[in-house]
């Protein structure tokens, strides 16, 4: 073991919470060298940081839905509902205002806390912003927290998604830098974080992560949190996806991430970030039981749930609660 392997070794557990909480950064080689450690020195230290700042067994339930699928002029390589590439996505018009609302009601019903919706835009026109504050409104009047997924947002437009009541956006990073050039080419870096800026100053929480499973690294895993956690402040809440694989997109094919390192990133993610909300979120259609449980272990306490995340298959919700039962966790 090197030696900044040896210090995290023996480094008493708070101190590592204490770096995120503070003012100093995270270096992408602290985050590499967390990523490094035994397993079960690092799920170890996952789980004593998720337990200073949450219920252990309590998980957060979010529904997603798609307002607006298909026909995005974006390249990004893992999205079938990019308009270039042929899956059997098919394109669809924004849902009415009354679709959502039922369906919204229905999430509560079974139990949802937060109701999250997505539009497949490279950004929201002033037409669309206006339909999306109806929506927000009505979704915030059933009781629930709101987020949303609309793309790069314009000056002005995060207000307006505040002031109806908008309480998340959701605008991920992806991957680290280094990588981002190899997934998408139609927008850069810089573009994702003057979003994520438009999201604060107007108030409104941040929900923001990435994917992984697309033919990265280790390293570009730590980068990848690295980012997120150096954001001031870091994500109220952190999507960790692992990608789901749709024939006919360019990522369709590539060597799929083995478990255990998706459960680390997910550690890597609640040490580094011990506030946050850190979400389960695309790909656990194809995980075992087991290995969700051991996500959880790592400090994961939110999930995606319903049986569709925008055009992709999502375990049920019965599944779901049976699960939780199995791990004696509740909802929040």
């Amino acid at each position: 073991m090197n030696q900044l392997n040896t210090n995290l070794s023996e480094e008493q557990p708070n101190s590592m919470v204490d770096k995120a909480v503070g003012s100093l950064r995270w270096e992408v080689s602290q985050i590499q060298s967390l990523l490094d450690l035994p397993f079960n020195d690092l799920i170890h230290r996952a789980q004593l940081t998720h337990r200073e700042h949450h219920d252990a067994n309590a998980v957060q339930l979010s529904t997603l839905i798609s307002v607006k699928t298909g026909g995005c002029p974006e390249d990004c390589g893992y999205c079938p509902q990019a308009a270039r590439y042929h899956t059997e996505v098919e394109n669809q018009e924004m849902l009415s205002l009354d679709e959502v609302v039922e369906t919204a009601q229905a999430a509560k019903n079974k139990g949802a806390s937060r109701f999250c919706m997505g539009a497949a835009w490279r950004g929201p026109k002033q037409r669309d912003i206006d339909k999306m504050t109806e929506m927000i409104s009505a979704v915030k009047s059933l009781g629930l927290e709101t987020c949303a997924t609309l793309g790069m947002l314009k000056p002005g437009q995060a207000e307006q998604l505040g002031k109806a009541g908008l309480d998340y956006y959701n605008h991920n990073l992806d991957t680290a830098p280094e990588y981002y050039d190899e997934i998408i080419t139609t927008r850069n870096y810089q573009d994702r974080l003057n979003t994520l800026q438009e999201v604060r100053s107007a108030g409104i929480n941040v929900c923001c992560g990435g994917i992984v499973g697309m033919g990265e690294t280790r390293h570009t895993r730590a980068g990848l949190i690295a980012q997120l956690a150096n954001l001031e402040p870091y994500p109220e809440s952190v999507p960790i996806n692992n990608l789901v694989q749709v024939e006919g997109t360019p990522l369709h094919g590539t060597e799929s991430i083995d478990p255990f390192e998706f459960v680390r990133t997910i550690a890597a993610a609640r040490i580094t970030m011990p506030k946050a909300m850190v979400r389960l979120s695309a790909g656990r259609q194809e995980m075992s039981e087991a290995v969700q449980a051991l996500c959880f272990l790592a400090g994961a306490n939110s999930i995606f749930y319903g049986d569709k995340l925008l055009t992709t298959d999502n375990p049920e919700t019965t599944r779901d609660r049976a699960l939780l039962e199995k791990l004696g966790l509740h909802a929040m």
